[in-house]
């Protein structure tokens, strides 16, 4: 009886073990990974994210005026597939972060960021948080964190929410072809850091170039030059040649529409997204088309 009662014993310990392996159990402070289209590449974030479970997090778990993690477990990377600009004021070593008081006015500059991975820690305070780049990627935490490593040091100031963010969060918002922001999240507490990426002499040569290939990326260029509001003329020739490539595509001549509408040509603008709507009339997008042209119709009046 005795040896069946340990058989019995061991194949049910066998059988958890086999269940365990095969179940994950909910982490406390589960990974995370952002993969973000920004500009000509992207950016990525590895990050740990803890949550509140009703605990009072800046200023208590948090310290203030300490090197945070910036999230748990290992170091909090971040990756800039190009050289980027993030934007901030500049730290001084030593010395106070700045309160941010209303109406004062203070310097903000750009701290180039050349292309590669970064451990992102910070140093929350009441009203601002020191911003620390930093080269120590195989870094647990804050064990191993070295000053000498720095990359960029900077400081933004905070913005109070409403309601509590309960899981730490970081995010990427308010994309444009050349700008977004990096966003940490918790409590009633939310930084934003600005980045730029310098890419506009890049995207023009390579426009330019490619203009001159087989595969001539007319629509791209005039796309490009109209979201930009520069070369409105060259963006309106290449429309122009897209147009001639596909006299049918009822998009291109929304395209010129918009353009001309840029330009401040109101007779040509509102003839171009009139054409744009007859052209899409026979397809699934004529009620969009048609509010398009009835929208610029009203707007150059």
């Amino acid at each position: 009886m005795k040896r069946i009662f340990i058989t019995i014993l061991t194949s049910g310990c066998l059988v958890f073990s086999t269940y365990a392996q095969d179940l994950k159990l909910p982490a406390p402070s589960p990974t995370a990974t952002i993969k973000q289209d920004f500009s000509t590449s992207s950016i990525e974030i590895n990050y740990s994210r803890p949550a509140m479970r009703g605990r009072k997090i800046f200023g208590d778990l948090v310290p203030y005026g300490q090197v945070w993690r910036t999230g748990a477990n290992t170091a909090t990377k971040v990756t800039f597939n190009e050289d980027v600009m993030l934007e901030g004021v500049p730290a001084q070593k030593g010395a106070e972060m700045p309160d941010f008081a209303p109406g004062k006015q203070y310097e903000v500059n750009r701290f180039a960021i050349p292309k590669g991975t970064y451990a992102l820690y910070t140093v929350p305070g009441r009203n601002a948080w020191k911003i620390i780049l930093n080269k120590g990627i195989g870094n647990w935490g804050v064990s191993g964190f070295d000053p000498k490593d720095d990359v960029a040091e900077f400081v933004v100031h905070t913005d109070k929410l409403a309601d509590a963010v309960q899981s730490f969060t970081i995010s990427l918002d308010n994309l444009t072809g050349n700008q977004c922001a990096l966003v940490l999240s918790w409590e009633n507490t939310k930084v934003t850091i600005p980045v730029v990426a310098e890419n506009d002499q890049r995207i023009t040569e390579y426009l330019e170039k490619s203009i001159n290939e087989p595969k001539r990326p007319y629509q791209q260029a005039a796309n490009y030059y109209l979201e930009t509001g520069k070369n409105l003329d060259k963006a309106l020739t290449y429309a122009n040649k897209a147009i001639e490539e596909n006299k049918e595509a009822f998009w291109l001549y929304w395209l010129k529409a918009r353009i001309y509408q840029k330009m401040g040509n109101k007779k040509e603008a509102v003839t171009a997204a009139q054409k744009s709507a007859t052209l899409a009339a026979a397809t699934p997008y004529a009620a969009e088309y048609k509010r398009n042209a009835d929208t610029i119709e009203k707007e150059m009046k």
